[in-house]
This record gives structure tokens, sequence and C-alpha cells, in this order.
């Protein structure tokens, strides 16, 4: 086997729900957002408005519920072991990501063959990770400043006004959502570059054998082939 196990431990269950209720709620803004843009079919103006702005808090609660929880939910460090630590170190740099940065593009681009023996998230995916949380901020508060029962707020209005009106909030607004389709394809390119075994232990909680690693020692030890 070329590539560390996967077990539960990387993505407890309570993570499990939250990634499906992230990639629900995107998809809802995506489409719906799109219809709002582009108003193709009027009759369905008025719902897809009150669904994006449902899925936007949503989208925006379970981010930030994702955050807290990852300070008191431990999961695994790396790939091929059951140990745990608080998940929030797994998204911080670690000894197990030092000098990975160049191999793990290597890796991502097939320069290199041989899968980087690291931390549970690559250097390229840890930055990724970080700035999603920001960049679901950043829609949600542009959000805001375009919702009618908020958008007269002052902290919204400040920014509106910042911005240089409504049309350039809603510029902004419609072209983060690009930003984040191009993150949801790099998110799903990174995440089964190696096969889909990742995929399946996040969405279905699926464990997958592979290779054995001792993250206090920093190498392999062994190999488990576990099918479920």
């Amino acid at each position: 086997m070329a590539h560390l196990a996967h077990y539960r431990e990387a993505h407890p269950l309570l993570f499990v729900v939250t990634h499906w209720i992230n990639l629900i709620a995107m998809i809802v803004l995506i489409v719906t957002g799109f219809s709002i843009h582009f108003p193709f079919w009027p009759l369905f103006m008025g719902v897809a408005r009150g669904m994006h702005v449902f899925f936007g808090f949503v989208l925006f609660l379970n981010c930030m519920f994702r955050v807290i929880a990852a300070f008191f939910v431990k999961t695994s460090p790396t790939g091929g072991t059951r140990k745990q630590v608080k998940d929030y170190k797994t998204w911080l740099p670690q000894k197990d990501n030092r000098h990975q940065a160049l191999e793990w593009v290597k890796y991502y681009l097939f320069l290199r063959k041989t899968h980087p023996l690291g931390a549970k998230l690559g250097v390229p995916q840890k930055l990724s990770y970080l700035l999603i949380p920001i960049l679901i901020v950043l829609m949600f508060w542009t959000g805001l400043c375009l919702w009618a029962p908020t958008m007269n707020l002052g902290a919204m209005w400040a920014t509106t006004t910042f911005l240089g009106g409504l049309m350039s909030v809603r510029i902004i607004h419609y072209f983060l959502m690009y930003v984040f389709i191009v993150f949801m394809f790099i998110h799903v390119y990174l995440a089964n570059v190696e096969g889909f075994a990742p995929t399946a232990l996040m969405f279905i909680h699926k464990e997958h054998g592979g290779l054995v690693y001792d993250p206090d020692a920093h190498n392999i030890v062994g190999e488990d082939n576990i099918k479920h």
C-alpha cells in the first residue's frame, strides 16, 4: 500500500456532519446566487432569495461552530494513526509539515510519485483551509450589507459607504462566489489526488487500510490491511 491508512479518528462524526452542511449550503448558495444575478426563471426569484439568505446564515453559523469545535474536539494529527490531539493543532504548522511545502506542490502536480510523509493536511491544504473561514465571513458580511433588514444598520451602512455603494458591494459579493467555486474544485482535487478513500471517510465515515504512521517517531511503523 502506497498511502497512509484512513481512520475515523481523523474526521470524527461531528465534523462529518458539519462537512455535509457546508457542502449542501455552498451548493444551494451558488445555485441561488446565479439565479438571483441571472433571473432566467422569474417565478423562482422569491424562493431563490429566501433560500440564499437562509443558507447564508447556515453556512456562517456552521463555520463558526466548526472553528470553535476545533478547540475542543480531538482528531488525528496525521493519517495512518488513531492517536489524537485537539483539532486546531492540525490546522497550524506541525513538525510533520517542516520543509514540505515544495514537496507537496510537486506531489499535487504529479512531479513527485511518492506521497510526502507528514501531517494530515499538507501545506497547500492548510493554507486554503485557513482562508475559507475568512472568505465565508466576507461573503456573509457583504450579504448582510445587501439584505434589506440589515443593510441600514450602522456597521453594514458604514461598510457599504466605504466600498462605494450598494453596486460595489453587489459586485464584490458576486465575484466572491467565483472564489468559492474555485475553492471547491481545488478542495476536491487536493482531497482526492491519491484516491477516493479520504472522501469516503469524510462523507460516509468509511475507513480504509494503508500504512501505519507514528506521529511521535515521525515514521512508518507498519501496515494495516483493514477493508471496511
